[in-house]
């Protein structure tokens, strides 16, 4: 029948992605550990998939540094040092800057107050801040991740840019794997996350892009602080 192809073609893409989320996830609750080993086999079996979709599933995750592939022993979860850590703050900083020096640049952005919008826009994004301090005081690590790149990704389209949204939001997932690695090490969490989330929001609010800087420098500090002591152990 016609139609039926292309209909096939979405149904497999769209079981790609959603194992593709579904592992990533498991990486970042640290049920799927670094250096683990598994099998495009294993995978389907464990899913009641077809191999396909787990392949390029797997492709994809390898692609975005999160999986290693070895030709003869499938996938491994990659391993990251406090060194990339470092290297993806770097990174991070470069396109967060791009999108404080647009927010310097624009005198609109953010201005009119009595949007609809911009206020419904920013409240939404205050709100999954607010759930991510929550998550962070409670030492709560998987519930901060998901809220923490709900803000991310929903504060960076406000720039209005989707393709610097989409790189952005990529690079936090990959910087979460690399630091929930060290992060698992540590055990009891309660009040020792960053939880800078709504101060951030209102500093960009306001235009402050001075004090979101600073922010944003006290988090990194933060997050190098936490995850140093038990690399080097």
């Amino acid at each position: 029948m016609p139609g039926s192809p292309g209909n096939g073609a979405v149904t497999r893409s769209t079981l790609r992605q959603q194992i593709a989320d579904a592992l990533r996830d498991e990486v970042l609750a640290g049920r799927l550990q670094p250096g683990q080993e598994f099998t495009v086999k294993e995978i389907a079996e464990q899913y009641g998939v077809s191999a396909t979709p787990v392949r390029e599933a797997l492709v994809d995750l390898s692609a975005q540094g999160l999986l290693e592939a070895d030709q003869h022993r499938g996938f491994r979860v990659h391993e990251y040092s406090v060194e990339d850590f470092r290297g993806m703050i770097e990174a991070r900083n470069l396109i967060i800057e791009g999108m404080f020096l647009a927010l310097d640049q624009d005198r609109q952005r953010f201005q009119n107050l009595e949007d609809p919008r911009i206020v419904a826009a920013v409240a939404g994004v205050r709100r999954r801040g607010e759930e991510a301090q929550r998550a962070a005081t409670a030492g709560d690590l998987t519930v901060l991740i998901g809220y923490d790149l709900r803000f991310w990704r929903e504060l960076s389209a406000l720039f209005g840019n989707p393709y610097l949204a989409d790189f952005l939001h990529r690079l936090r997932v990959q910087t979460w794997v690399c630091l929930v690695q060290h992060l698992r090490r540590l055990g009891e969490l309660r009040g020792r996350l960053w939880s800078g989330h709504t101060e951030l929001v209102d500093a960009l609010y306001r235009r402050d892009t001075a004090a979101a800087r600073a922010i944003l420098s006290a988090y990194n500090d933060h997050c190098l602080a936490l995850i140093e002591g038990p690399a080097a152990r």
